[in-house]
């Protein structure tokens, strides 16, 4: 709102997009009291809106007098034209397609664009983290905001009774997320029944405005107890009375759609609960394990963009230049992938980046982790690579902890390993093309384009018995007494190596 109100005072138009009309109402009725002390203009477009109030708002956006409109895909339409825009606010951004984008890019241009999610599509969260945009992330909870009660459960009629009685007996309301039209009448009169008090009202996408909107306002205005919906209050409904909420068939949501849904309660200083009903465990596939397992270990205030990051490895980062916006690369490994776009948007970007090198260590140590250390093969692989991403002393000793807190004390392989992770980022940093053991000695072979000069590996190996350089410039050590701590003598070296330069 902040930026909205800047960009008002600037002389510019602020448009506001949202996924769904019941959002986009909450929003025009925050815009509104917001800045009603000041002579801004907010207009709403969406299917709450008559055809002759939307005629004269696209005539007010197109004439200037109409400073912020919050619209639905509605905004996006061929007939919508801004005088002159300056911010675009795209909220709950996972939910629009890619010919969505498509426009908005239209609209979008020379344009301030701030999109606003908890849990970014795969794609979207990717091109954060390579560098193509710029991303904020708000941890900091409203105070005294508590964590979510997640539960998983089979749909037991006793448990739905239970959960919307304890949460009347403190004067709140209940969202029951049943996402089959056909069928939500008859799971509206089966709550009706078990909770014969409760007031229960029926929101679902397939209703006329008028009655939506009533069905809406009833709930907000606390004129109903239970609201049974379809997942049209997703996104960004803000009910502080509302502090339990009830999934059915919670294994056909999304992960990022759970996690959307679960934020729909615990909007106020009162202890929130989300009930996941879903089928017998048999019946569950191993995906939607997956997702429910997570949805209970993030329950901590914030957790979405961890959520979203899991997302990204659960389903692919997608194709950033062409429709899909999540599935994995078959052609390259993920790695390799954002490497060669880290490259490339430093090329773009004008950046001059340091040659890639790979060093290839060959000490004849046991580098193992031994499948008695840490039995799943999947989480030895997840090590292996947490691993390989260390690139400081202080790195090791922190992966070297948590091993350690998780399986117990490391095996003398897994030591070797976090030396080795060690001792090849260093080689990497002086661009150290290889250290290889022969027998008693090792040698060092230096890339072409190394900073490392040779009069500083001259001045070491004046300093230091043991060394030699052969004419094709590879640097010889003897090993001697030092065999045991081999790969803590390299690097050492290669330690005065680098501050000699």
């Amino acid at each position: 709102m902040r930026a909205a109100f800047k960009a008002v005072t600037d002389s510019k138009q602020v448009a506001v997009l949202a996924p769904t009309t019941v959002l986009v109402f909450q929003h025009y009725e925050t815009f509104r009291r917001r800045f009603a002390a000041f002579p801004i203009r907010v207009e709403m477009l969406s299917r709450f809106r008559s055809a002759r109030e939307q005629k004269e708002v696209l005539a007010g956006l197109e004439s200037g007098q109409v400073d912020v409109v919050i619209g639905t895909h509605r905004l996006l339409s061929r007939d919508v034209r801004l005088r002159d825009l300056g911010l675009l606010v795209v909220d709950e951004e996972q939910r629009f397609g890619v010919a969505h984008k498509e426009r908005l890019k239209e609209l979008s241009k020379n344009v301030d664009v701030l999109t606003l999610s908890a849990t970014p599509i795969p794609r979207t969260l990717n091109m954060s983290l390579v560098g193509l945009r710029d991303m904020s992330v708000i941890e900091t909870p409203p105070k005294d905001r508590l964590a979510i009660q997640t539960v998983v459960a089979p749909f037991q009629e006793s448990l739905i009774r239970r959960a919307v009685e304890e949460e009347l007996a403190r004067q709140g309301q209940v969202f029951f997320v049943h996402n089959r039209v056909e069928s939500i009448y008859s799971l509206a009169s089966l709550v009706q029944k078990l909770v014969p008090k409760a007031r229960v009202v029926v929101g679902h996408g397939q209703m006329g405005e008028k009655e939506l909107e009533s069905v809406m306002l009833k709930f907000v205005r606390d004129e109903a107890d239970v609201l049974v919906s379809t997942t049209i209050i997703e996104n960004g409904l803000d009910i502080p009375r509302a502090n339990t909420i009830i999934i059915n068939r919670a294994d056909r949501f999304g992960l990022s759609e759970l996690y959307q849904l679960r934020g729909r309660v615990g909007r106020s200083n009162q202890r929130a609960y989300a009930y996941l009903l879903v089928p017998p465990e048999g019946a569950l596939t191993p995906l939607a394990r997956q997702r429910l397992a997570a949805l209970k270990e993030f329950s901590e205030l914030g957790a979405g963009f961890r959520i979203a990051a899991l997302d990204l490895e659960l389903r692919g980062a997608g194709n950033l230049l062409g429709r899909q916006q999540h599935g994995h690369i078959n052609a390259v490994g993920f790695d390799l992938y954002c490497q060669m776009l880290e490259r490339a948007v430093a090329s773009l970007k004008g950046q001059a980046g340091a040659p890639e090198l790979r060093a290839t260590l060959n000490l004849g140590l046991d580098i193992r982790i031994p499948p008695q250390y840490i039995p799943s093969e999947n989480l030895r692989l997840r090590t292996y690579k947490r691993i390989a991403e260390i690139s400081t002393e202080d790195g090791r000793e922190e992966v070297r902890r948590e091993l350690a807190d998780r399986f117990g004390p490391p095996p003398p392989a897994v030591d070797n390993l976090l030396d080795y992770a060690v001792l090849k980022a260093l080689c990497e940093k002086l661009l150290v093309a290889s250290v290889e053991r022969h027998a008693e000695q090792v040698a060092i072979k230096f890339h072409p384009e190394t900073p490392v000069r040779p009069e500083q590996v001259v001045g070491v190996i004046r300093a230091h018995g043991g060394l030699r350089l052969d004419p094709s410039g590879v640097l010889w050590m003897n090993l001697g007494r030092d065999r045991p701590r081999l790969t803590q003598t390299v690097r050492n070296v290669l330690l005065q190596l680098r501050t000699e330069g």
